[in-house]
């Protein structure tokens, strides 16, 4: 099976992450595509983000409607932090896919270097770079961070770069919608409407649990 990996903190989930999803599924002939909420995201604040079990719940809501579309734990179950690297071997162990895409956005790419053994990454699996509103996309050709292009050529006709495991780095420009989780953080905490940039499932799910209310000062 042709499986993709689609990772993030979904704090919370939204309509830009599901459309996103969708159109690479499609674009690149996915036959799965699992959403793998992080616990302890290696280079975010985890006390900034809403408790990963929520968050796992809100993904599952989210998705249920797609055939396509599956949700791991995996990150969440796991103890300590949540490298990229951990989950891209447990899911070539588990499901022994004949291809692997991992999917992530052009600014987490751009800082892949710092991420725990980045060079396994693409020994392992493809990378599906996808745009994100507001960051503009480097063209293909110079898309690689400087610490990855030695392992790398790119072929101008494909417009990918291939790796000398035989895997590919493939940029894809999304025309998605703008649409942020911290802006919908932040009009949750104000009262506005969020109608429209998250599922309805989603929506009483986050009042129901009063998540993203008001800051309380305690000065």
């Amino acid at each position: 099976m042709r499986i993709g990996l689609f990772g993030g903190t979904f704090d919370p989930i939204h309509l830009g992450h599901l459309r996103s999803a969708e159109v690479t599924r499609e674009a690149f002939t996915l036959e799965r595509v699992y959403f793998i909420p992080a616990a302890r995201p290696p280079h975010k604040r985890g006390e900034d983000l809403a408790p990963a079990y929520h968050r796992l719940k809100m993904v599952e809501l989210a998705v249920t409607d797609n055939p396509f579309f599956s949700v791991s734990a995996v990150e969440v179950e796991r103890e300590g932090k949540s490298y990229s690297i951990d989950t891209i071997r447990h899911f070539l162990d588990v499901l022994q896919p004949s291809a692997l895409f991992f999917i992530l956005g052009v600014d987490a790419f751009c800082e892949m270097h710092i991420w725990k053994e980045y060079e396994a990454i693409p020994e392992l699996c493809n990378l599906i770079v996808t745009s994100r509103p507001g960051i503009p996309m480097p063209p293909s050709g110079v898309l690689l961070p400087v610490a990855l292009r030695s392992a790398f050529w790119y072929d101008p006709v494909s417009k990918m770069h291939r790796h000398r495991s035989g895997h590919t780095v493939v940029s894809y420009e999304i025309e998605g919608l703008h649409i942020s989780a911290s802006a919908i953080r932040e009009k949750a905490r104000h009262g506005k409407s969020i109608r429209y940039l998250i599922p309805a499932p989603v929506a009483c799910y986050m009042k129901e649990h009063s998540l993203y209310k008001p800051r309380v000062s305690l000065r």
